[in-house]
């Protein structure tokens, strides 16, 4: 066939031809009763239309660029058969294989298929990588643009001549599967490589150890950074303080100290002395909606839900919907992401008997539906706060990357790829809740958990009673969120041997709070005392140690505080 007819422009007499030789090709080579995959621009052999509709989409989108070779539509070069999505032969297992394996680097990389997006003009097309979306000239991503195709030609050849099952991009994606959650050694992955090697045929082109396999899944993007901290957890060497060599609070140096340091031990690579691993969370929220099975499933919260008034889902929930009511223009796009947070410590080496604390932050994209947001498919790393020992109240020291770029989605968004509607759109994300124990929401919040005041719903009203042979404090009152007129109340043998005759106390207002917060006192440890006056006011007495990093978020204190008070008055769920 004379394929050039497809290279015309549109509405060219030659091209319409092309097209209508095309289908009959397409036709004569796959089940006339069934849809074919649909080679335009928009489409990118990733969906199956009846050869009508593939006629009207190339005509009004055109074919994509490089594809030259029909193998999604039955054609063959040479001995080797390529199959690509919706491709019947009798090779299945392969062919699913490899449509899989196409559509996720096309998810990936849909900036590289040759539709122009729409809106961003002839010359400019979307570029995704690590740093989120960018755009960029065509001429300049040329060099991406042959790592991808060499990706996709990758995820359509066989691993070796004969192979029927794995393509060589398949077979280093199964293998790295593994290596990730079987949690292999670098240098066992390598064993593990050279031993498949051997085992493989001549021809079989697999990664020879792990530093190759990892530098060719790079090219998928969603990589991490690692920070240097100050040993002692005082402060990161990021940004305008990268070049630092000792911190500015204690004035530990960022590098390992070795005992004895003799002139070649100098001259050596130096070791850091703690690293924060940080995974950005922009380029993660984007990849959700540029894969074509999620983001449909990122407006389910307007769109699919059953809003019947029965709490289903977080959207159902009251500090959702005043959230909305508090901002419009966020609410305005179901797109924009609301996110939970939960932070914890646990022992990475699995031996109890090691007192060793690493702390993983997650995050939980709420905008999906029930059954894919509380899967772990769905978790986002955020950071991993390394130990020996838990972070404590300077836990707000690791979490200035990810509080930084969480303004940023806030104030300005970014922009953002929507494979469902083939734009561009800004994409904003919240962070709605908090989820951890007890002890961690101490951490993240500022409120002391322990002692005298640890209530954090009741606060400066706690009702706690030192237990003299317990040696720990008992904390009393819940009686008083029971209705004014309740049996219980009057019941004193039963209880503690008092009548409950007092109100439910009366939660602080933000105003109240952020007064507390600015106690010069309230980050002095060994302050024992919670009172002091300022002029004719004195400020109840309190229990913050400090004003948490999350209060910097521009609509956290105004809204999600007050209605965070709002809803744990309205539970009663003082002192759990």
């Amino acid at each position: 066939m004379d394929k050039s007819r497809m290279k015309k422009p549109r509405h060219t007499k030659e091209y319409v031809d092309g097209v209508n030789e095309f289908l009959k090709f397409a036709c004569e080579n796959c089940p006339t009763d069934s849809s074919i995959c649909c080679p335009c621009r928009k489409c990118g052999l990733r969906m199956m239309f009846m050869p009508s509709m593939v006629f009207d989409h190339l005509i009004s989108y055109g074919i994509s660029q490089g594809y030259t070779i029909w193998h999604a539509h039955g054609e063959r070069k040479g001995e080797a058969s390529y199959h690509a999505i919706g491709a019947q032969n009798n090779n299945e297992q392969i062919n699913e294989g490899s449509s899989g394996m196409t559509t996720m680097l096309h998810d990936v990389f849909p900036m590289f298929d040759p539709e122009i997006v729409e809106g961003t003009g002839p010359e400019i097309r979307v570029e995704v990588g690590e740093a989120g979306v960018q755009y960029e000239n065509r001429q300049d991503s040329n060099e991406r643009v042959n790592k991808f195709y060499n990706m996709l030609k990758d995820a359509d050849e066989p691993l070796y001549e004969g192979c029927t099952k794995h393509t060589k991009f398949s077979a280093i994606v199964r293998l790295w599967n593994i290596k990730c959650l079987g949690g292999l050694s670098n240098s066992i992955f390598t064993e593990l490589l050279e031993f498949v090697n051997e085992l493989l045929p001549p021809g079989a082109s697999l990664p020879k150890n792990t530093y190759e396999a990892k530098k060719y899944m790079n090219e998928l993007g969603l990589g991490y950074e690692k920070i240097l901290v100050c040993p002692n957890g005082c402060m990161l060497f990021w940004k305008d303080n990268e070049n630092l060599e000792t911190c500015v609070v204690c004035g530990a140096s960022k590098w390992k100290q070795k005992e004895s340091m003799d002139e070649s031990s100098k001259k050596g690579k130096r070791s850091p002395a703690k690293i924060l691993r940080w995974f950005p969370l922009k380029p993660r929220l984007q990849r959700l909606f540029m894969s074509s099975k999620t983001s449909s499933q990122m407006k389910w919260h307007a769109i699919g839900r059953t809003n019947d008034g029965v709490l289903r889902h977080p959207a159902d929930g009251l500090a959702w919907k005043t959230f909305d009511s508090q901002h419009d223009e966020f609410a305005s796009d179901p797109r924009n992401v609301r996110l939970g947070l939960s932070a914890d410590g646990f022992n990475s080496f699995g031996n109890m008997s090691i007192s060793y604390s690493t702390w993983p932050v997650m995050l939980v994209p709420y905008n999906l539906p029930p059954w894919m947001c509380m899967k772990r498919s769905t978790f986002m790393l955020s950071l991993i706060i390394p130990g020996p020992s838990s972070p404590s109240m300077n836990i707000d020291v690791y979490l200035e990357p990810l509080i930084s770029e969480l303004k940023e989605l806030w104030e300005i968004g970014a922009p953002t790829y929507d494979v469902c509607s083939r734009e561009i759109f800004t994409m904003r994300a919240a962070l709605m809740w908090t989820i951890n124990d007890f002890p961690a929401y101490g951490d993240l919040s500022g409120w002391s958990t322990k002692g005298r005041l640890a209530c954090p719903c009741c606060m400066g009203n706690t009702r706690s009673r030192w237990l003299k042979h317990g040696k720990k404090f008992s904390y009393m009152g819940h009686r008083r969120f029971l209705p004014i007129n309740h049996k219980w109340r009057m019941m004193a043998r039963t209880f503690d041997g008092t009548r409950e005759i007092d109100p439910p106390p009366t939660m602080p207002t933000p105003d109240e709070i952020l007064e507390q917060l600015d106690d010069e006192r309230c980050n002095d440890r060994t302050n024992r005392k919670r009172n002091r006056v300022v002029g004719s006011t004195t400020v109840k007495e309190h229990s913050w140690k400090k004003r948490s990093i999350f209060f910097s978020l521009p609509y956290w204190k105004d809204n999600l505080l007050r209605h965070n008070l709002d809803v744990m008055h309205i539970e009663k769920n003082c002192g759990g």
